[in-house]
């Protein structure tokens, strides 16, 4: 650390831009939108709002951003970090970016220094609000960064950026692979393309010649001959969950997964294989949760509702969810319920939240294929789940690693001389 500098946030960069105070006008196309509620876990995630290319010019008066910027949410939350990948963006309120100094602070490191420990001290040190947290521009700019020369500032990001790029690797190829399953439920069981194929007497896209013959090659009542629609109920049978106790630390911190709506994973990543909190045998003895097998489907039912996830392990789960066991194959299942949410939020109950309950489940009806045909598609995408799930925790085992080297390369207590071999373990 002797040759390490200590120095305000506002003396490394050579620009800071901020937004807030300005509300765009919103377009469903266009140029992406960077706002906080997509900067989580040190990522962009895909932009859901966009405003006009003609207003971008004069949208973004106060700077335009560069590949490798950094940028920070300053409130509702506040510290989530990200680095921009694509400079064709707009900023919306809550996001600063941050551009260090050209050879004095490395864009990547100071990513990596915010998402510290020590960096989140120092933004929550500076921050003010009662109900939610914030920090004004003027106190971010007396954030004291610490680093090394730039070259091991070098060094040290790339350590952590290639960890985070086979992270991101593995996203991106469970987005596709979740897509491929996706879209053969959708082909066999809400399109019906191999039954369309066979009634027009010609080869199914989506099935083999063996499968296709599985299908009906024609239709009654608009739906596949000899398939039934029932209410979705009648596919599953709902499992409730509970709470412990929580002013009885006997029934927390142990080792059984407790599954709330904040365990959620991403849609693409399907399966849940860790939880926030943990609770004790004792806590489920004496709380109304109860112990879910793998491969069941959970679904948040209160609150936040509709979002989904298959249990990649035994756990438990709080009473704001349904576990959903299903009937005729835990994919299938899965991917029944996937299809119906939308429906399912239309038709939520209550005065305060919305909230999914089983007469929520009646009033929805789905069709019921033949049995064989719902074990070719479990056949069918086992192989890709496994894949989904594999990669998933391969990620995590990466994430660990990195979250370990984190506060030991940023505060120096891996000597430099090492950083080459700790480089040479992440190749």
């Amino acid at each position: 650390m002797e040759t390490w500098e200590t120095e305000t946030l506002e003396n490394c960069l050579s620009a800071i831009i901020d937004y807030r105070g300005k509300t765009p006008a919103k377009t469903s196309s266009g140029v992406p939108l960077i706002t906080a509620k997509i900067v989580k876990n040190g990522r962009i995630e895909t932009p859901t709002e966009f405003i006009a290319e003609k207003d971008y010019d004069s949208w973004m008066t106060r700077g335009f951003p560069k590949r490798g910027d950094v940028i920070l949410t300053t409130e509702a939350p506040l510290g989530e970090v990200a680095q921009i990948t694509d400079e064709r963006i707009a900023l919306a309120q809550r996001i600063i970016l941050l551009r260090g100094r050209e050879n004095f602070l490395d864009n990547s490191y100071l990513k990596y220094f915010l998402l510290s420990q020590a960096g989140q001290s120092q933004l929550g040190s500076r921050s003010s609000g009662t109900t939610v947290l914030g920090i004004k521009q003027s106190e971010l700019r007396k954030v004291k960064v610490t680093f090394p020369k730039f070259s091991e500032q070098q060094a040290i990001a790339k350590i952590l950026s290639s960890l985070d790029e086979k992270i991101e690797l593995n996203r991106q190829m469970n987005e596709t692979l979740e897509a491929i399953a996706r879209a053969l439920f959708k082909a066999w069981f809400v399109d019906f393309e191999p039954v369309r194929a066979n009634s027009e007497n010609r080869p199914a896209e989506s099935a083999s010649p063996e499968i296709a013959k599985l299908f009906p090659s024609e239709f009654e009542n608009n739906i596949p001959k000899g398939w039934e629609r029932n209410p979705l109920i009648e596919f599953f049978r709902l499992i409730g969950g509970g709470t412990p106790k929580t002013t009885n630390p006997d029934y927390w911190n142990g080792e059984i997964l407790w599954y709330s709506v904040v365990d959620a994973p991403n849609e693409s990543d399907v399966f849940v294989i860790d939880t926030e909190k943990k609770i004790t045998q004792l806590g489920v003895e004496k709380s109304s949760t109860k112990l879910l097998r793998k491969g069941l489907t959970i679904i948040s039912a209160r609150g936040t509702v509709g979002k989904l996830a298959i249990t990649g392990a035994e756990m438990t789960m709080n009473q704001s969810c349904y576990a959903i066991e299903g009937k005729f194959g835990d994919y299938f299942n899965y991917y029944v319920v996937k299809e119906a949410i939308a429906e399912l939020k239309q038709k939520t109950h209550g005065a305060v939240f919305d909230t999914i309950t089983q007469d929520t489940f009646k009033s929805i009806s789905q069709i019921l294929p033949r049995e064989k045909v719902i074990k070719e598609f479990e056949a069918k995408v086992d192989s890709l789940m496994k894949r989904i799930e594999g990669n998933l925790r391969t990620s995590r085992e990466l994430s660990e690693i990195r979250d370990s080297l984190l506060p030991r390369l940023i505060s120096g207590k891996i000597p430099i001389a090492e950083i080459e071999e700790v480089e040479g373990g992440t190749e």
